[in-house]
């Protein structure tokens, strides 16, 4: 497929001549003698002559060289061409001997003599460009080349050529011989990092990192990385450059890749409850009281009356569902928590997958829905993002996640006995699991049963919100639990109290002032259906499948106690 040549443009402009110099000094009188100019006088002019020769010469060379090189003026939409675009994804062996034109970043350049070599990088893919002095190329064309800036935005034409197969770029067997080389937009500014580093296996400690019990050699490393921008002198990044300058380090393979799943978490959890009946739904941020009680809450002002961000959209969709007759509904959006919380799984802001239900009989209906909705999600995170799931493997080197169909489910007594029996003798069954208790009972779980993914039952009624059913056979424990991914919590879940009369019985036991959530109980006075449901934390189900060591990896720019920007 032959590419139409770049829209045509202004070349450069020679310089006007410049006017005749007359003698310096000389009287304009009829009939005067001119006077002879100096040696001196002669040589200045001479040189003036040459100079604009020169420009003209070099203005028409540009001009002439301009369809093989140069800068586009800024694009303005000014016109549509017929041009057509060729993706790097679309450079395999069934284009070779084709001309294409691609428009990508780029990642880095090399040249000497009659050939440069310069690597694009478009979303996941990279690609070899080789540009070779010719009898119809100009050698200027090379230097042009590898002058421009990296990260700068280029459109590039040429033939593919195939090549021995080679793993420096992911599109290995061909590369493109060019015939243009064009800047769109050039990088103004060296970039704090290289892509190319940022894109190199390992880690470098960071001060983040420190927060949750990192060594002091660990914390002079981090302050170092932190403040040598490049991170290392292995030429790793620390974390802190990267979230400093996020928006370079997005254009990371890795990062392509962790975004586009996160993407695909949303898209399957979407599509897996469309089909079973399910309503999206979207509820307000901005509430007159705690959602979910505590004083982990942003507070604010709405026209002069206290306000906070919502905690979780708990008590609107369960209204949706309960009390005004949708039944089932889901709602993707972002959840706040003023937690100061410095570890590796907290956000002060995140976004929630959440999802309510009526049931007819038992809470385990909603259990059963649960358990097709992650084995659909991490299926098909399997088999329609095996691409992405790999560049991020290249980066992040991990285990693939494994998970039964239908999901483990355990009761929070059995989980207390394999704790008990193993390296926790005093474990309280009524109090709720420590992270170190969570990471210690999914290797054992793993161990056991051959799974990352499990489901714990019954938690105590003490460590669960004021919403929460009890248990009918023990008012200690509750009708709630937590879906684990690797030995972490990634969901929290509930049948829900739809007794306006208990409701309010339960959050006053939980010290919550009811005037802040009245509507929530009025709302179940008018009938109510049985009901249960589950909060899912999009970063952490992300993070926990790629078995990636921090939560900031899987949120694009990320709020913590520290962070505000970018």
């Amino acid at each position: 497929m032959a590419a139409a040549e770049p829209a045509a443009t202004a070349a450069p402009v020679a310089a006007e001549p410049a006017p005749a110099v007359s003698g310096a000094g000389e009287a304009d009188v009829p009939g005067a003698k001119p006077k002879e100019l100096s040696k001196k006088e002669l040589r200045k002019l001479e040189r003036e002559r040459k100079a604009m020769e020169a420009a003209e010469a070099k203005a028409a060379e540009d001009a002439a060289n301009f369809k093989f090189y140069g800068d586009f003026p800024l694009n303005q939409s000014r016109e549509v061409t017929d041009r057509v675009w060729t993706r790097l994804a679309e450079l395999t062996p069934a284009l070779v001997g084709k001309s294409v034109l691609v428009r990508a970043r780029l990642h880095k350049s090399s040249g000497k003599g009659k050939i440069a070599f310069v690597v694009l990088r478009q979303a996941l893919e990279t690609a070899q460009v080789v540009i070779e002095s010719s009898d119809t190329l100009p050698k200027a064309m090379i230097k042009f080349a590898t002058k421009i800036p990296r990260e700068s935005i280029v459109d590039i034409a040429g033939v593919v050529r195939a090549v021995e197969p080679a793993v420096s770029c992911t599109q290995s067997d061909v590369e493109i011989v060019a015939t243009s080389v064009h800047v769109v937009s050039r990088a103004l500014s060296e970039c704090p990092f290289t892509v190319e580093n940022a894109m190199r296996p390992g880690e470098v400690a960071d001060e983040e990192e420190a927060a949750e019990g990192a060594t002091a050699e660990g914390s002079a490393a981090a302050a170092a990385a932190s403040a040598g921008e490049e991170g290392s002198s292995s030429g790793l990044v620390s974390q802190v450059v990267r979230l400093n300058n996020r928006w370079i380090d997005m254009r990371t393979l890795a990062n392509q890749a962790i975004f586009r799943l996160s993407s695909g978490v949303c898209t399957l959890f979407r599509e897996a409850l469309l089909a079973k009946g399910f309503v999206e739904i979207q509820t307000p941020k901005l509430l007159a009281g705690a959602s979910e009680g505590g004083s982990e809450v942003f507070t604010t002002t709405y026209f002069g009356k206290p306000a906070c961000l919502a905690q979780s959209p708990q008590l609107y969709k369960q209204m949706a569902a309960a009390c005004s007759d949708l039944e089932r509904v889901f709602e993707i959006g972002p959840v706040f928590r003023a937690e100061n919380s410095q570890t590796h799984r907290h956000l002060c802001e995140f976004h929630g997958l959440d999802m309510e239900m009526t049931f007819n009989d038992h809470y385990h209906e909603v259990l059963d829905v649960f358990s097709d909705l992650f084995c659909s999600i991490f299926e098909g995170l399997q088999t329609r993002f095996a691409r992405e799931i790999a560049a991020v493997k290249s980066q992040y080197p991990h285990e693939d996640f494994k998970w039964s169909n239908p999901a483990l489910r355990l009761t929070f007594a059995e989980g207390v006995a394999l704790l008990k029996a193993n390296g926790y003798p005093d474990k309280d069954p009524l109090s709720d699991l420590t992270t170190a208790e969570e990471r210690t009972l999914g290797a054992l779980v793993k161990a056991k049963y051959d799974t990352d993914f499990f489901i714990l039952d019954k938690f105590p009624m003490a460590v669960r919100p004021f919403y929460t059913m009890q248990d009918p056979a023990n008012p200690d424990l509750s009708n709630s639990y937590d879906f684990f991914m690797r030995g972490e919590e990634i969901l929290s879940g509930a049948q829900r109290v739809h007794d306006p009369a208990m409701i309010a019985a339960q959050a006053e036991g939980k010290g919550i002032p009811l005037p802040g959530i009245q509507s929530y109980i009025d709302a179940f006075k008018h009938g109510a259906f049985p009901h249960g449901g589950g909060g899912v934390g999009l970063e952490r189900v992300v993070m926990l499948f790629l078995g990636l060591n921090d939560i900031r990896k899987a949120a694009m720019y990320p709020r913590d106690p520290r962070r505000l920007t970018p």
